[in-house]
């Protein structure tokens, strides 16, 4: 029987090391979590070399040390190998036409954003078409978690084990203006506050000064793919008269981009 987690044969001028990360990374995918000594000694691998190589792939952001512990897990960023990439990719299609629908309702931009390695990124997103934004070129731009409404709105209705994979990345990253977002009960409070709204709010210039927004996670059977957002300037808006004018149609977006993925 073949040993799936076992390195593969090398032809001559292959880069061992490449061979090797992949090995680990596969060998941690499938067993969940493991210490690097226990990759060691699966794998015959030097400890060494197990540390080093999962240093460069926790840089990469295919796995992350938890806080707590020695033990490494892959992250969410890793399924960008294969069906994850193809999700997101369905999601912001499905998200163009519902944008354009609305967009005489909402003039204000919206952004669809999904979660990847300890950031909320850009996917989709009207800045460039609506008037009244002050933002351009916002498609692929990466936003922080904590100090950002697609951020709390991901991680308050995400499964509890990968929210905390992701809090584990956060404290190891340790961004000097992530740190009291980190800290109890600020945390719990943010993320408690989150889930009874049902949306998320960034309203106190955490992020960007002279904006604030609030957004909504897209739900599809309990796990959360990505979150849409509502941004607004500070001096223009209420948060509650933007919560009151803009709430229902953006949960509305959410779940007819939700409605229009495939089963």
């Amino acid at each position: 029987m073949t040993n799936e987690t076992a390195p593969p044969k090398l032809s001559q001028g292959s880069v061992r090391s490449l061979a090797r990360g992949l090995t680990i990374l596969r060998y941690v995918n499938k067993v969940g979590e493991a210490r690097p000594g226990e990759i060691a000694k699966a794998l015959g691998i030097p400890r060494p070399t197990v540390y080093r190589l999962l240093e460069t792939l926790e840089e990469l952001g295919y796995v992350a040390f938890s806080a707590t512990s020695n033990y490494v897990r892959v992250t969410r960023f890793a399924a960008a190998l294969g069906d994850g990439s193809a999700l997101t990719s369905e999601i912001t299609q499905a998200a163009g036409p519902i944008f354009g629908e609305y967009a005489k309702r909402v003039v204000w931009p919206l952004d669809l954003s999904v979660y990847n390695n300890a950031a909320m990124v850009v996917q989709e997103t009207t800045h460039g078409r609506s008037p009244l934004s002050i933002d351009r070129g916002m498609t692929g731009f990466r936003m922080p978690v904590l100090r950002t409404s697609a951020g709390r709105a991901y991680m308050a209705f995400c499964p509890e084990q990968e929210r905390n994979l992701i809090l584990d990345h956060l404290r190891r990253l340790n961004v000097e203006e992530d740190r009291p977002y980190l800290e109890e009960p600020m945390l719990s409070h943010l993320l408690e506050e989150t889930r009874a709204r049902g949306f998320a709010v960034r309203d106190s210039g955490e992020f960007r000064l002279e904006t604030a927004s609030i957004a909504v996670p897209i739900l599809s059977r309990g796990v959360v793919l990505g979150c849409i957002s509502l941004i607004w300037i500070r001096s223009a808006m209420t948060t509650r008269r933007a919560i009151d004018d803009y709430g229902t149609a953006l949960q509305e977006i959410a779940d007819k981009i939700s409605a229009s993925l495939p089963d």
